[in-house]
């Protein structure tokens, strides 16, 4: 089963040109998708210790700001703008988690719904205003926004849900499991005809946020917290570079006309 068949029935073709403000849904799609998550989450941590949570909070809006505000004057897809805007919803995305957590006391059980309910009420003015969720008519501004809104919400979520599952038993290491299985069902629920693609689609997305939290988590952290311990700076760093990596080979295959082809 391909990539596309996560997000629709259309046919394959082979060499596919971008018509909307976001990528085509291939395997590096998927991959840079999981590692922005991770790379959010220990980026968020280190920004605050060290500048302290009010400073990064303002730090992390400003970025991300920008990277909308950039990403909003693009006329089609380029790699680096639309992958900065992900990663900086990622940081603040996980900020807004963390704020409610560990600023005003919100457990995660209460949070983790409140989220849902959020990305529910987004998709429901999305889909009554255009009438559509699908990734591949993302060309006028007002579908960009709800795209974007969409994002921050799943972002926000799957933080909640990640942190959720890491302390009621899972532990960090459970946790990357039981997203890892979890991101397969959508995949074969649609393959198998019980889940619509946008849905589908929709569904594994919010679930990459938890599932590379917890895995950069489990990497960063100490061992007390039934982690690795490699430390936050060193995960934020090498989980960076394969970003800038793997965006920097779409572009390249962009610039070629390669962009499209699936895998």
């Amino acid at each position: 089963m391909t990539a596309e068949h996560v997000l629709d029935d259309r046919p394959l073709d082979p060499v596919r040109h971008l018509a909307n403000k976001v990528p085509e849904v291939t395997v590096y799609f998927w991959i840079i998708k999981v590692l922005t998550t991770g790379m959010g989450e220990t980026a968020s941590d280190l920004l605050a210790r060290t500048l302290g949570p009010i400073p990064a909070v303002a730090l992390g809006g400003l970025a991300l700001a920008a990277s909308l505000a950039i990403q909003f004057t693009r006329r089609r897809y380029v790699a680096w703008a639309y992958w900065t805007a992900v990663v900086m919803v990622s940081v603040f995305g996980t900020m807004a988690a963390d704020v409610l957590h560990v600023g005003l006391g919100v457990p995660y059980v209460v949070s983790a719904p409140a989220f849902l309910a959020v990305l529910a009420a987004v998709f429901v003015l999305w889909y009554v205003s255009e009438r559509t969720l699908s990734i591949h008519t993302i060309q006028t501004r007002r579908r960009e926004a709800f795209y974007w809104a969409a994002v921050l919400a799943t972002f926000a979520l799957g933080t909640a849900a990640g942190d959720l599952t890491a302390t009621v038993g899972f532990g960090y290491l459970g946790s990357v499991v039981l997203f890892a299985v979890g991101i397969c069902m959508p995949a074969l629920a649609h393959r198998f005809g019980a889940m619509g693609a946008v849905t589908a689609f929709w569904t594994a997305y919010v679930i990459t946020r938890p599932l590379g939290a917890s895995l950069a988590d489990w990497m960063a952290l100490g061992h007390s917290r039934g982690a690795l311990g490699l430390g936050l700076a060193p995960v934020t760093l090498a989980w960076t570079a394969a970003i800038i990596g793997f965006v920097g080979y779409l572009g390249a295959c962009l610039s070629n006309g390669q962009a499209g082809r699936w895998l």
